[in-house]
């Protein structure tokens, strides 16, 4: 990666803790938000061995429009459309049910860019390592498998696209509780 790729995804991570500062997980420990983004970041990057910058700052951007008051024109501004488009991409409509939105992750994954799949890939991995590791307070083990179905069904709709990171998903999807 060259300086000017690495400036992005450092660039992307302060913008993303920036974002994210005031928030909490909603697991067990309310840990800081950012270490979601990161952990998507260090999946792609050290497990996957990526090195796109554009998927990598998109990885650690990925909530912050769903999530914060992050607008897609920020994005646009600060990080390019390359990665705005990203972003919009793998971030759900908040003005939709839960159920809906869970919905139409399993609708559209198929049809995602390939940069798109490698985040989703990520985040899914990253979300079920949470579900094991720490879950969130409240979840008793029914909703803890509901969850790792439904990421199941969202995966099955991006396999190909990235066979170790598939491998690690499905090591993980065999933890289910």
């Amino acid at each position: 990666m060259n300086q000017t790729d690495f400036a992005l995804v450092v660039d992307a991570l302060s913008f993303a803790a920036h974002k994210h500062r005031d928030q909490r997980r909603k697991d067990r420990d309310a840990s800081p938000y950012i270490n979601h983004p990161i952990a998507l970041m260090r999946v792609l990057a050290l497990e996957a061995g990526l090195q796109d910058p554009l998927v990598l700052g998109a990885a650690l951007l990925h909530d912050t429009v769903e999530d914060t008051e992050t607008t897609p024109e920020e994005l646009a501004e600060r990080f390019g459309p390359a990665i705005r488009d990203l972003v919009l991409e793998v971030s759900d409509d908040k003005t939709l049910s839960k159920a809906e939105r869970k919905h139409q992750q399993v609708l559209h994954a198929a049809g995602a860019s390939e940069g798109a799949k490698l985040i989703k890939l990520a985040d899914k991995i990253c979300n079920l390592r949470d579900v094991v590791n720490n879950p969130p307070s409240g979840w008793d083990l029914a909703r803890r498998r509901e969850y790792f179905d439904w990421a199941a069904r969202v995966i099955d709709q991006l396999r190909g696209t990235h066979p170790g990171l598939e491998a690690i998903f499905d090591q993980v999807l065999a933890r289910r509780p």
